[in-house]
């Protein structure tokens, strides 16, 4: 059995993290839906999606209930890790579009209710970006120690053992300046010295562009590469089991390459350089082993990131009880506490459903994925094509472009599977994406049985159930930004209750392979069912749930 342990429950002590306004923030329990531009949707037949195919399509968007849209980068890029690696900040690359394309995203997303966040990548550049440019040209430049560079060991050998994610090391040398310099990605990655002050302020700038555009926020990527140890130590070895490595990168925990604890002295100037902008949002993408302590350091009291997340998720094997209930039992409500986000796909993960599926019942996992997801305290993002049911796209070695999967193959299945373009017209060219005979990945023929106007039409479909979750989670403000109150149950049934002033709902979930029997404590009186997985009867709460069923139900006040 599991115990039970009231997280954030009716007892915890309250939220003081910040003032009250952010209290009741629009963000506290936002829905967030992720595009990634080059695969949502294509309007000048290039293969290639862009701002003006996102503006096309924000109807649908609206449509689904969420509250806002998170895209992904649409900078001036050579899109060696197709956005990542930006070489102007404050550009717009001409394969999305112009800025009045942007200009109308945000007009019309605000006009339909909807949030715009985009990212904003401040751990590094391009190698083509003009601040690297002038770095590289010498060793007295005004950007000189702009990057990470460092002389060679006496043997010549790079200043430390450092890898890089995408394998190798993570030192690249440079002929113009006789040094090395750093990249945690891509070769062509470098990564910028955020320790420098001058850095900092360019990077602030770049945010209040953006913020004066119009932006209600930023999702903040791999934020806990931003800093290094400027002793060059060392890291290492993590001992991890050659049969669990795929890249030397895992080889070694990454104490001085990354969270450095400088880092958090930069979110402040973040953050106030933000609130000069009202009203707007942060979320920081944290990876790692263990990214609590930086989740919770990062967020903490009121004065740096509103959010983060990390990937318990968005790379497990299986969706278990014992990992929802670890993960939840991290945000405690405690004052001072941040306010997690939570993802269990996106644009550099295996698709959830793929993972996740069991026994081949795709559209019973997508829905239970779904009601999940939208059941967490905290912000729940909905990456696109998962309220669809997407499964991972199939795509063939000769097509991979992910430079990731291409060095790992086939040790993992890369990132190229989960950016196959959106499937919204299940019998028209390209699954409707583009007009284009050739699209930058190939559609997936699978997709097209997935498509949004096939379910548009069916209430059965998973695009249906998804809408109904949200009209429901948007009706309950328990769901939205209520507290959770995990339930004692048997190992495999995820059970807890979240709390509001104006009701509580409970959830209920079996994530084991085998039939669960669990029934709700007494003091909760008779619960009223809401919303159910495909095998629970509405009007009553079911004593036995079949494997990967689940439901939510309104509690009684008796």
């Amino acid at each position: 059995m599991a115990t039970a342990r009231p997280v954030a429950g009716p007892n915890a002590a309250p939220d003081t993290a910040s003032d009250p306004a952010r209290l009741g923030a629009w963000w506290r329990g936002a829905v967030i839906y992720q595009i990634y531009p080059r695969s949502f949707a294509d309007t000048n037949a290039d293969g290639i999606g862009d701002l003006a195919g996102i503006a096309e399509r924000l109807d649908y968007i609206a449509d689904l209930g969420v509250d806002g849209i998170w895209i992904s980068p649409f900078f001036t890029s050579p899109m060696k890790d197709f956005g990542y690696d930006v070489a102007d900040y404050c550009g717009i690359d001409p394969s999305f579009g112009t800025f009045a394309d942007f200009d109308r995203i945000i007009e019309r997303a605000h006009a339909l209710g909807l949030k715009v966040i985009i990212d904003q990548v401040y751990s590094h550049t391009s190698d083509e970006h003009a601040w690297f440019q002038e770095s590289r040209s010498d060793r007295t430049n005004p950007k000189a120690d702009w990057y990470v560079w460092a002389d060679p060991k006496p043997d010549g050998s790079p200043p430390s053992n450092w890898q890089s994610v995408f394998g190798g090391s993570a030192w690249q040398w440079d002929g113009p300046r006789k040094q090395y310099y750093l990249h945690n990605f891509l070769t062509s990655q470098p990564d910028l010295n955020v320790h420098n002050v001058a850095v900092q302020d360019a990077l602030l700038d770049v945010a209040r562009f953006w913020l004066a555009r119009g932006v209600d926020g930023f999702r903040l990527d791999a934020l806990n590469f931003s800093m290094h140890d400027p002793d060059l130590r060392d890291n290492p070895p993590s001992g991890l089991p050659m049969e669990l490595v795929t890249r030397p990168f895992d080889m070694q925990v990454k104490a001085f390459n990354q969270s450095h604890p400088d880092i958090v002295a930069f979110l402040e100037r973040i953050r106030a350089a933000i609130d000069e902008f009202p009203g707007r949002f942060t979320v920081a993408e944290v990876g790692g082993p263990e990214p609590l302590a930086e989740m919770k350091a990062f967020t903490d009291g009121g004065k740096r990131l509103d959010s983060a997340y990390n990937f318990d998720f968005l790379y497990a094997p299986r969706l278990t009880a014992p990992i929802v209930r670890a993960s939840l039992s991290q945000w405690s409500g405690e004052d001072g506490e941040g306010w997690p986000s939570w993802a269990f796909s996106n644009h550099d993960a295996p698709r959830a459903v793929s993972r996740w599926t069991r026994d081949g019942d795709m559209a019973r996992a997508a829905r239970l994925n779904l009601l999940l997801l939208l059941a967490l305290r905290g912000n729940p993002i909905i990456y696109q094509g998962e309220e669809l049911g997407l499964p991972q796209g199939e795509v063939a070695f000769e097509d991979l472009l992910d430079p990731e999967a291409i060095a790992n193959w086939p040790h993992t299945l890369g990132r190229d599977g989960a950016r196959t373009p959106m499937p919204w017209a299940a019998d028209a060219p390209q699954a409707g994406f583009s007009s284009a005979n050739r699209t930058w990945l190939k559609v997936d023929p699978v997709h097209a049985g997935f498509a949004v106007d096939r379910q548009a039409s069916d209430p059965a479909s998973t695009l249906a159930y998804t809408r109904q979750l949200l009209a429901l989670r948007r009706s309950h403000p328990a769901l939205v930004h209520g507290d959770i109150e995990l339930l004692d149950s048997p190992e495999d049934i995820l059970a807890f209750l979240r709390h509001e002033d104006a009701g509580s709902v409970l959830c209920v979930f079996n994530l084991g392979e085998a039939p669960g029997h669990w029934t709700p404590p007494a003091r909760l009186g008779a619960p009223i069912l809401l919303a159910t997985e495909s095998k629970c009867a509405s009007g009553s709460v079911p004593e036995a749930l079949a494997p990967g069923t689940g439901y939510w139900a309104a509690v009684s006040a008796g």
